[in-house]
């Protein structure tokens, strides 16, 4: 199902977690988010009980200890506000670029989702200002490197809570850096001072990792749509068949679900085609080559691999994720509830059905330009093959990016570095896993539009014959931008636009009408 298009523009923390819409909406939408009441009564009481721990006589990790390797060293009380102080400004240890401003924002609704829960143990000053930061639209900024995805996405995290203290690096709502004393000043907010056990539950979460996730599963919710639209462009473009997309040839022998809805797709955005038409009778071809004919094999598995993943992201929204963390009966305990595994896995896993839709509309796409495959098209789609150089070098920046697919589809997952004096012996490595698929996914939509423009171009040198309503749908929109057939010109422009169209959700839009119901 695909995330709605028109995104909620007032979102509300509560009690009880939060939604994937809600996500995007704050992220990509900068939704204005309200506080429930009863989420500020919860943190409250919660708050007084931890405050009753930190002043009693008995160590409590987090609250009166230090952290990690060092959690048996117990904090004087007139230390800890300094202890909380010097966490934050020794995690926010980032290096790199910035990461974007739609992920970090991500991060933080995450982070002020578990605050919201009751159990982190914060107070209730310490939400208020976080959500005060996202709705002034501050942004602090998050570099590249520094997650290992266990103990939390910490230094990512870190940088966030050192902006909440009046320090660090943040942006205004223009993305200007500027001094994070006068960004709260214009906001009319003020920085906090931590207090006992607010600095770990500032960093201890999966949320990096988790809001990217969530975003790739809505941009891919589309892209899959759009890699069906395109694959049956090729296949009408190659005067393929659409007969073995009929709906008895897939969830009744073979039931998975995606494949049953990619071959609806096609078989759908092929219908009424008189290019089709033109050989359904005297083709003496008995099948299409595996690029065409399992298309929705291959989409499909990546359909039902969006779908676990989804699951798990479900799963993981409603956590409250926290260490130490505060029961409903007030017992303070540590867990291991921050390591970013199962994000990480299904991070991973999307990157690998990403790379295969890419590999697979590359090949599609590689069968139009040759002539001796591509049934009587001119070579690289060529006005004048020999003077002209048609689509050729569009093929081989495709296939560059699908190398590059390939390259990124290594689970990072597998992988772990020791830290913390070996306490922290094994690690998910879940925000490299989702900082790949970021850039998996905007590959793949660069694979799709270059097979958009070759395959309108093909349709177009098939005339007089028409492609389909679906089909000729996107066709026009990709004509709004970029010319049809003719004498080579400054390619990487069209490519560009073509990207574009696919980006700002305009043939998306142009297509929902032919999506089956």
């Amino acid at each position: 199902m695909n995330m709605p298009t028109q995104l909620a523009t007032e979102v509300t923390l509560s009690l009880s977690g939060a939604t994937a819409e809600d996500v995007i909406a704050v992220a990509r939408n900068n939704a204005h988010i309200t506080i429930d009441p009863a989420v500020l009564t919860e943190l409250a009481a919660v708050r007084a009980h931890i405050d009753a721990l930190a002043s009693a006589e008995t160590p409590v990790y987090g609250i009166s200890t230090g952290f990690g390797a060092l959690a048996t060293r117990h904090i004087a009380p007139e230390d800890r506000a300094k202890l909380q102080r010097s966490l934050i400004r020794s995690h926010a240890a980032g290096m790199g670029a910035p990461v974007e401003r739609e992920v970090v924002r991500a991060l933080m609704f995450l982070r002020a989702k578990t605050l919201a829960s009751g159990r982190a143990g914060v107070r209730p000053v310490v939400l208020e200002t976080m959500v005060g930061l996202l709705n002034a639209g501050i942004t602090p900024v998050v570099r590249e490197y520094g997650s290992l995805g266990c103990s939390g996405d910490l230094a990512p995290l870190s940088h966030c809570a050192l902006v909440l203290m009046g320090e660090g690096e943040a942006t205004d709502a223009e993305g200007n850096i500027r001094p994070v004393p006068e960004l709260f000043a214009e906001a009319g907010l003020t920085p906090i001072e931590l207090a006992e056990k607010e600095g770990l539950a500032l960093v201890n979460g999966t949320d990096g990792m988790l809001g990217q996730l969530v975003m790739a599963l809505a941009d891919l919710d589309e892209l899959l749509d759009i890699a069906d639209a395109t694959a049956a462009m090729s296949v009408e473009a190659q005067l393929g068949t659409d007969q073995v997309f009929r709906s008895e040839l897939h969830e009744p022998l073979r039931p998975h679900p995606g494949q049953g809805r990619s071959a609806q797709n096609m078989f759908a955005f092929l219908a009424g085609s008189p290019i089709v038409a033109s050989h359904r009778e005297g083709d003496g071809r008995v099948q299409d080559a595996y690029s065409l004919r399992c298309s929705p094999q291959v989409a499909g598995a990546a359909r039902d691999t969006i779908t676990h993943a989804r699951l798990v992201a479900t799963r993981e929204l409603a956590a409250a994720i926290d260490n130490p963390v505060v029961l409903p009966s007030g017992e303070v305990t540590s867990n291991g509830n921050f390591h970013g595994a199962p994000v990480a896995y299904v991070l991973d896993f999307l990157a690998i059905a990403v790379a295969d839709l890419g590999s697979i509309a590359e090949r599609r796409t590689d069968r139009m330009l040759d002539p001796a495959r591509s049934r009587d098209l001119p070579a690289f789609l060529a006005d004048d093959p020999g003077v002209d150089s048609g689509m050729m070098i569009a093929q081989y920046t495709q296939a560059g990016l699908v190398a590059e697919n390939k390259r990124l589809a290594v689970p990072a997952s597998v992988d772990s570095i020791p830290s913390s004096a070996m306490q922290e012996d094994h690690v998910s490595l879940g925000w490299h896993a989702a900082r790949k698929l970021r850039t998996a996914v905007a590959n793949l939509r660069r694979i799709l539009a270059v097979e958009m423009l070759i395959a309108g171009r093909a349709l177009d040198l098939r005339a007089p014959l028409k492609p389909g309503p679906a089909t000729g749908a996107v066709l026009e929109v990709l004509r709004s931008k970029v010319a049809g057939p003719g004498q080579d010109r400054f390619l990487s422009a069209e490519l560009e636009a073509a990207y574009e169209l696919l980006a700002d959700g305009s043939v998306y839009k142009a297509l929902e009408a032919h999506l089956p119901a």
